[in-house]
């Protein structure tokens, strides 16, 4: 059912190619079609059994409001007045003030005051386009009873979509490059993706060095960036998310087993993409501002090409290169890789090192004695 709904509703974004997601989410154009039309004209019912009840409901009583407010804060523990208001609307009962919701759940004991300070809203800058950014990292870990799991979580920066909340045994390459190819094959490719500085995208100790994640991340032509040492801001959107995920899915449960902790979290997804109405968005939920990138994902890489003027050299063992006499360390992981150098064009003497269109490090010959 959830992926259904998000089909539709990808599907009808401005500017959609339907058939292009009918070839990621794997299913038929007749299928998909048939879909949006049961959709167009029933809505979610038309993919699904659901309830038969009224849209709206104008004749509650203050009694019933009360029972229906309560009914869903307990379905949604960690969400406030603003949120509650805005799904009862889209489940279509009568407006209600925020402030008076809030003042139905203070009545009940149902608002928490550390909570309510940790709810605090962030002040974000947004990018302005679907897939211009994309931020990745693990929500730390927690032990189940097969083993320790590892939430990795990528967000889109500019809808807050969540694109993929995958509970991982580990935090190595080969299961984040696992991941990710899943969805790119559903979302295409962004334009950035921003991390910290930690394993496996990062190097913590020395930053700056690229890993074998982010050498393939390059190779498919994305560009990436790390957050500052010691600043989790600079990745604010995913700390929220993880903030929210905490609070709703993870604060006082234990799992058993890595697959019942998935089910959680795609329930949650779904719960978080398509009904959570959120305060950054203006109550819209992240799936009404999400289009899918029009860059398709292809696991055939690119061959490696440099301009004409550039100096190509081979980086040997243990990430070294060799330039005029010269040696410079660069990342063990790009051994065997050709990589460009270019004079920079105002200083005689610096020199810029690119792997890609990754910018590595800049040599400076104008002191013979040491190189940067």
């Amino acid at each position: 059912m959830s992926l259904k709904e998000e089909f539709v509703l990808l599907a009808r974004q401005e500017g959609a190619n339907r058939r292009e997601l009918c070839r990621r989410f794997g299913i038929s154009p007749q299928t998909a079609y048939k879909w949006l039309t049961r959709y167009a004209q029933q809505g979610t019912s038309g993919l699904v059994e659901q309830s038969r009840r009224p849209k709206n409901s104008p004749h509650l009583t203050d009694a019933q409001i009360e029972r229906t407010v309560i009914e869903l804060r307990k379905q949604h523990p960690a969400w406030g007045g603003r949120k509650l208001s805005r799904r009862l609307t889209d489940l279509g009962h009568a407006s209600l003030a925020p402030s008076t919701i809030t003042n139905i759940l203070h009545r009940y004991d149902l608002i928490d005051p550390r909570a309510s300070e940790a709810a605090a809203p962030w002040q974000r800058f947004e990018h302005d386009h679907p897939n211009d950014l994309w931020q990745m990292d693990f929500k730390g870990h927690f032990h189940t009873s097969q083993g320790p799991c590892h939430p990795l979580t990528v967000l889109d920066d500019h809808s807050r979509f969540n694109l993929g909340l995958r509970a991982c045994s580990e935090q190595r390459y080969r299961t984040v490059q696992e991941q990710l190819t899943g969805i790119f094959q559903r979302y295409g490719l962004p334009v950035r993706m921003n991390t910290d500085n930690g394993a496996p995208w990062g190097c913590a100790r020395q930053p700056g060095q690229v890993t074998e994640l982010a050498i393939w991340l390059i190779r498919l032509g994305i560009r990436l960036s790390f957050s500052r040492p010691y600043h989790p801001q600079t990745n604010g959107k995913e700390e929220r998310f993880h903030r929210s995920l905490k609070a709703e899915v993870l604060n006082g449960r234990s799992f058993e087993t890595l697959d019942h902790a998935q089910q959680a979290f795609d329930k949650w997804r779904q719960i978080y993409n398509h009904q959570r109405p959120h305060e950054a968005l203006h109550m819209a939920t992240p799936v009404t501002r999400y289009l899918v990138s029009p860059r398709s994902y292809d696991e055939r890489l690119p061959e490696i090409e440099y301009g004409p003027d550039d100096t190509v050299v081979t980086v040997k063992w243990f990430g070294e290169l060799n330039f005029r006499g010269r040696r410079f360390k660069l990342s063990n992981p790009l051994r065997g890789q050709p990589v460009a150098i270019r004079p920079t064009p105002k200083t005689d003497g610096l020199f810029d090192v690119f792997f890609v269109h990754h910018k590595l490090m800049q040599i400076d010959l104008r002191d013979q004695e040491t190189g940067t």
